[in-house]
């Protein structure tokens, strides 16, 4: 299925002022730096199209949850700044979204020129989709463009009401991820192999049930695995769990076995984990094998291993997959014609005391090599979420996938089929 709205290349933009809907909710330091401008990077193309059919640009964005209150800490001034560098010209910051600021730099602006405006979740108004704020923010402008994809499964002033004052279509990064993610979902070149991670089951139901209808592999690990093992009957000692989703577990366990029972399918867990007393990079950290114990029985031969060895200790956690496990998923991805992977495997922020690599992202690091063709086979790759995104940025391997995308709830969302907000109230083509 094809992009069905309007986009920025539908339109006439020569001398009109354009309305920018941009995702640069980005993530800063302490001292107020942005440590990953991935988000910023993505939206050039559509800010130079725009510039460039003659059209001068005011951008609106969110960052954070400051819960509609201004608050210096979540300012888009340092985004204002590296825009600048990006572009190579003047960006001019107006602090305020809407009043007689941002209407004087908004008449002041002439074609080729850029404004930021400031956090627009400064003002309650918006995320309380209000049409009067929106009908403010739509006053800078004659033209609404919708590039924040990371933003457009929810119903805000500046993603939904704002659509009703203006002529509205979309950006080129929107475009993209909407069409990128549709056709891997509804068209992929198979096998296709879902890997999925992160915290909660019950943020990912939808996509876990779309994924065993569609999928040929579906692989879980992270914090959701733990829960999982914990449903299935296995111990997970101290290890973070989501006791409210254990019925979800269980629910997508049964689902999983009706569909081997009636196609070739695959639902994995785990076989081993590696575990620590602690999250730290100094933790001394063992391989639990509590399927098939070979690991303990290599180890403590020609003894017998001792029945602990096979388990979780009560005050160990599961901060990994083990190398059985990240070898399993790893070798489904050598037959794979197209992989979708969403959450990390493990613990990945914790730093390594040997090189790039943390003592519980092996796992991660693994499926990494799998992914970019490092054993054999290349599928063509889609990852989306947070905490897997900020990993491969770290690791500089953002260009080694077919598309990462900026949005991870907008992602989850599209995959599980439904309709994104943002998108619907574009003009069809």
């Amino acid at each position: 299925m094809s992009f069905n709205k309007k986009t920025i290349q539908d339109i006439d933009l020569n001398g009109k002022q354009v309305l920018l809907r941009a995702d640069y909710n980005v993530p800063l330091n302490d001292r107020g730096e942005i440590t990953d401008d991935y988000r910023l990077q993505q939206s050039l193309p559509t800010i130079r199209y725009i510039l460039g059919q003659g059209a001068s640009l005011v951008i609106c964005s969110h960052l954070g949850r400051p819960q509609g209150k201004p608050n210096p800490s979540y300012s888009l001034l340092p985004v204002a700044k590296r825009l600048k560098e990006l572009l190579g010209m003047h960006v001019e910051f107006v602090p305020e979204c809407v009043g007689e600021r941002a209407q004087k730099a908004a008449e002041n602006l002439q074609p080729g020129q850029v404004a930021l405006l400031e956090n627009l979740r400064f003002y309650e108004e918006e995320e309380a989709n209000d049409a009067d704020f929106a009908k403010q923010l739509a006053s800078l402008a004659q033209v609404f463009v919708q590039d924040g994809f990371g933003v457009v499964h929810r119903a805000h002033a500046s993603t939904e009401a704002v659509t009703r004052f203006l002529p509205s279509v979309a950006g080129l990064l929107l475009e993209r991820e909407v069409d990128t993610i549709t056709n891997v979902m509804e068209n992929p070149k198979k096998p296709l192999v879902a890997v999925v991670g992160g915290a909660k089951i019950s943020d990912k139901i939808d996509v876990l049930k779309r994924f065993i209808d569609i999928a040929d592999v579906v692989a879980v690990g992270g914090a959701m695995g733990n829960t999982f093992l914990q449903a299935s009957g296995v111990k997970v000692g101290t290890s973070k769990t989501e006791p409210d989703d254990l019925p979800l577990a269980k629910q997508i366990i049964e689902l999983a076995k009706e569909k081997t029972r009636s196609s070739k399918f695959v639902f994995y867990l785990p076989q081993d984990g590696v575990v620590a007393s602690k999250i730290d990079k100094t933790a001394k950290t063992r391989i639990v094998d509590w399927s098939a114990h070979v690991i303990a029985s290599v180890e403590s031969y020609p003894k017998r291993p001792e029945r602990e060895s096979g388990l979780v200790g009560h005050d160990e956690m599961i901060l990994d997959v083990g190398p059985f496990s990240g070898a399993f998923i790893a070798g489904t991805l050598q037959l794979a014609g197209t992989v979708v992977w969403n959450g990390a495997l493990g613990v990945t922020e914790t730093p390594g005391l040997q090189g790039p690599v943390g003592p519980f992202a092996h796992g991660t690091e693994l499926l990494v090599e799998a992914m970019t063709g490092q054993f054999g086979n290349r599928p063509f790759s889609l990852v989306g979420g947070g905490d897997t995104v900020g990993y491969i940025e770290s690791r500089g391997l953002l260009q080694a996938f077919n598309h990462v995308s900026t949005g991870g709830g907008a992602s989850l969302e599209l995959m599980s089929g439904r309709k994104l907000p943002g998108v619907e109230a574009l003009e069809n083509k």
